[in-house]
């Protein structure tokens, strides 16, 4: 199961259930896809096919909506 959390322009933000207990979120676009740590700091773990300009743009989408994916993130694990 992956539930989707946000869609941004061409972007899906979403969780895959079950991968692992560090809290992050993954980003499919139409050119590639992104993984992202949300703990301890937001930072990139991997991206394939990502503009620099595209990962900038989903770092700060991640910012600007962390306290959102972080409680949502428990709230769905917490299931």
């Amino acid at each position: 199961m992956s539930p989707t959390i946000y869609r941004y322009k061409s972007y899906r933000f979403f969780f895959f259930s079950r991968e692992e207990e560090r809290v992050h979120i993954h980003v499919m676009h139409p050119d590639g896809e992104a993984k992202i740590w949300i703990e301890p700091e937001i930072e990139m773990h991997s991206s394939y096919g990502l503009s620099p300009v595209e990962i900038n743009e989903i770092i700060k989408f991640v910012k600007e909506h962390r306290d959102e994916i972080t409680e949502r993130w428990y709230r769905h694990f917490r299931q």
